[in-house]
């Protein structure tokens, strides 16, 4: 098995594939997710989502054999609400990843209830709609200091050798007041400094991302970073490799600029 990439996606908006507006709206993010497959040269033996719709007191760990789905949205079809994602759970891998986690100081625990939010069954259904490949979730940990959420990242990277796919999943702009031609100007500088950013030597880019709060525009693209953190935890499994942007979009939504990176 060969050592894996780790993936920033963003992730596009609710269940944006069972839409067909919307995913007309969203079909370079699609065809960005079908080119992540076939660049793989196996098919993972797992793959684990860092959302930015699950946090918890510490980085809790998926563990149920069949997740549940979480509708964490509001406002759409009735349909949308009784989709379903079938694919298997991975609790011997929760395992495994919690015990990296307590290696690393980590606090963790082992949660056999949560399900897949749409942070994770929305991606991943257009990437493996046969739902064939085990998934499982880590959770972000309250407060998303970026120092923990790249320590989660170092600490998890020994699964990329081992099948596992690690993708964090949030978004590149998540401001949800402010879509729309308000968001141009914002969305287009952040971006810019994140790409510039990624760019950068490996040292340089960490401490950088580490204060991403002095970036253009930072908190009018990410108010709270909860789509933003697991930037940090996909870069920090894949800390010393090049970045390379997967994705890009503007004016997504009427002005939105986004990206998605593979690391590695």
């Amino acid at each position: 098995m060969t050592r894996l990439p780790t993936y920033f996606i963003s992730h596009g908006g609710g269940p944006w594939p069972w839409i067909p507006q919307m995913r007309a709206q969203f079909h370079n993010l699609e065809a960005s997710l079908r080119q992540m497959v076939e660049d793989l040269n196996e098919k993972p033996g797992a793959v684990l989502s860092i959302s930015g719709h699950w946090e918890d007191d510490s980085f809790a760990v998926m563990a149920a054999p069949k997740p549940p789905m979480v509708y964490d949205y509001y406002g759409f079809p009735k349909e949308t609400y009784e989709i379903t994602y079938p694919a298997p759970g991975a609790p011997e891998l929760a395992q495994r990843t919690m015990a990296l986690l307590q290696e690393a100081g980590l606090p963790s625990r082992l949660d056999t209830e949560q399900g897949f939010d749409h942070g994770t069954f929305a991606p991943l259904y257009i990437m493996y709609p046969q739902a064939d490949v085990p998934v499982y979730q880590v959770s972000l940990r309250k407060g998303y200091s970026p120092e923990e959420h790249f320590a989660m990242g170092r600490a998890l990277a020994p699964l990329r050798d081992e099948g596992v796919m690690i993708v964090g999943s949030g978004l590149s702009f998540h401001n949800l007041r402010l879509f729309g031609p308000g968001a141009k100007v914002p969305s287009e500088a952040f971006d810019a400094w994140l790409g510039d950013t990624l760019a950068h030597e490996p040292a340089t880019r960490t401490e950088a991302l580490l204060h991403w709060e002095e970036a253009p525009h930072a908190r009018t693209c990410h108010a709270q970073e909860d789509h933003f953190v697991p930037l940090f935890a996909a870069l920090g499994a894949a800390e010393g490799e090049p970045a390379t942007r997967i994705y890009h979009d503007v004016d997504l939504m009427g002005g939105v600029t986004a990206s998605s990176y593979r690391f590695g």
